[in-house]
């Protein structure tokens, strides 16, 4: 349990993706999504926590090989935290494309 614990104190943002699925599950369960919609939603959630453990084994990789400021490290960096934000913007699309006409039907 420790080493769980300290595995999401040093990725923070891997616990709020998780977070973030258990209330979209929440949430697909209430508007009964369909099959499509359920694989739409989870190859987001998939898509996004891929990033963001590739985005994490790229920093720690970096940082094993230098302590240093050295720019192509910060690019490498940059780069990887680039990628996890444009699947984050691209599950967001998603899910509005899932969700808001299900909200529509509700007004």
């Amino acid at each position: 349990m420790k080493k769980i614990k300290s595995f999401f104190d040093r990725e923070q943002n891997l616990l709020v993706h998780i977070i973030a699925t258990i209330c979209v599950t929440i949430i697909g369960i209430i508007f009964r999504l369909n099959l499509v919609e359920w694989l739409l939603i989870y190859s987001m959630v998939a898509f996004v926590i891929t990033s963001e453990l590739i985005n994490s084994s790229i920093e720690l990789a970096v940082d094993l090989y230098t302590n240093k400021f050295n720019p192509l490290a910060m690019v490498a960096k940059d780069v990887a935290a680039g990628a996890v934000v444009i699947s984050a913007f691209t599950a967001i699309c998603v899910g509005l494309y899932v969700f808001v006409p299900k909200i529509l039907e509700l007004l």
